[in-house]
C-alpha cells in the first residue's frame, strides 16, 4: 500500500554534532512525529531526492498511521519534531494538509 501524502512539511535534519543521526534517511522511512507531548507514527517521502543526510533541509510528505486522531489538531505552520524513540533527529513545519481528512475518512 502506497504511503498517503497526508501533509507536506519542510524538514531539516540534524548532523550528528547536533544529536541527530550520522546516516542517511530516504522515502519509507517511518520515524515518530511529535507534538503537543506526544509521538505518532508515520512515513515520509521525499519527492525531490534520492536521500537525505544530516544537515539536509528537504521537502516531505508524511503519511499517519492512525490519520484520524490528527484531524483538527494539525495545521500549516505548525512546529514539530521528528524522533527515533527519545532521541531529537529532525525539525518540521508543516507547509500543506493534502489528504489527511480523506486518509481519515478511509479509516473509518
Amino acid at each position: 500500500m502506497p504511503i498517503p501524502k497526508d501533509i507536506e512539511a519542510e524538514i531539516y535534519f540534524l548532523t550528528s554534532e547536533e544529536g541527530g543521526r550520522s546516516t542517511p534517511v530516504t522515502t519509507q522511512y517511518r520515524p515518530q512525529f511529535y507534538y503537543e507531548g506526544r509521538d505518532w507514527d508515520s512515513a515520509h517521502i521525499y519527492p525531490d531526492v534520492d536521500q537525505v543526510n544530516p544537515g539536509d533541509t528537504v521537502r516531505a510528505y508524511l503519511g499517519f498511521m492512525s490519520p484520524k486522531e490528527h484531524l483538527g489538531k494539525v495545521y500549516v505552520g505548525m512546529e514539530f519534531l521528528i524522533r527515533e524513540g527519545e532521541r531529537t533527529v529532525a525539525k518540521g513545519v508543516i507547509t500543506k494538509i493534502i489528504e489527511l481528512e480523506k486518509s481519515a475518512n478511509r479509516e473509518n
